[in-house]
């Protein structure tokens, strides 16, 4: 089952946005390099669904909605098969896969796929 799991904010001010959340909040972002921090799902002093904090690219001004599904190729398939306009293909990361794309209204949303990137 495909569910909404994952929310990627673009921030102007890694550090900022950080501090901001683990006060305001209490969560506890980990770092995943010098550009991006995330909640990590099942551990203490996280939300419900989780938030990654997206320094790389300033310009883009709208929060990602991320979908988890077991079978990125044919979420692929489906997406395009219903009409969505991938954007960005399956690409790695640490802790998985994932793809971007823009359903008819133009909101551009992610599907990812658990698992070691380094496998596929």
């Amino acid at each position: 089952m495909a569910r909404l799991n994952y929310v990627e904010l673009p921030v102007r001010d890694l550090a900022a946005s950080k501090a901001f959340f683990e006060r305001a909040f209490g969560w506890a972002l980990t770092d995943f390099g010098p550009e991006y921090a995330a909640t990590v799902a099942d551990t203490p002093k996280t939300p419900a669904t989780d938030i990654g904090l997206d320094g790389s690219d300033a310009s883009v001004a709208a929060p990602l909605a991320v979908i988890e599904v077991e079978d990125i190729e044919a979420a692929c398939d489906a997406v395009e098969q219903a009409g969505g306009v991938v954007t960005r293909p399956i690409f790695a990361f640490p802790g998985g896969r994932r793809f971007h794309f823009r359903e008819p209204s133009g909101n551009e949303l992610a599907v990812w796929q658990r698992g070691d990137a380094a496998h596929g």
